[in-house]
């Protein structure tokens, strides 16, 4: 009985670590409306269709509203964070025009290792 559990363990773990992707982590701080970035910063309306590299990435199109909630910094400022109804994910600042001010004053915080995680079909990718 021990065995066949041991067993089953190594195929989960086993079958976890094959479904996770690797991923560069895009940056090491970002700037936020509060510490925990819950309030969202800004509401921006997209300038132009964008599709991202993989599943981290917040795909839209021409005209619709995006909710900001962060802006990564430092290494990679040209990157911000939001939500488009249930799909959230980074999308570039250049591909979208802010219509609306929430938060004027930014904190910045350490970026997590859970800001890198998305779900793809029944795969994991972190850093």
């Amino acid at each position: 009985m021990s065995r066949i559990l041991d067993r089953r363990i190594l195929l989960l773990v086993i079958s976890f670590s094959g479904s996770l992707q690797s991923t560069t982590v895009l940056s090491e701080w970002k700037k936020c409306g509060d510490q925990e970035c819950e309030m969202a910063m800004s509401r921006v309306h997209a300038t132009t269709d964008y599709s991202g590299p993989d599943c981290r990435y917040l795909n839209f199109e021409t005209g619709e509203e995006i909710m900001v909630y962060s802006k990564l910094s430092r290494k990679n400022e040209n990157l911000w964070t939001g939500s488009k109804g249930k799909d959230f994910g980074y999308f570039p600042k250049d591909a979208v025009k802010v219509e609306e001010v929430f938060i004027a004053e930014e904190v910045e915080v350490l970026t997590k290792e859970t800001d890198f995680l998305c779900l793809h079909g029944d795969k994991y990718a972190y850093e």
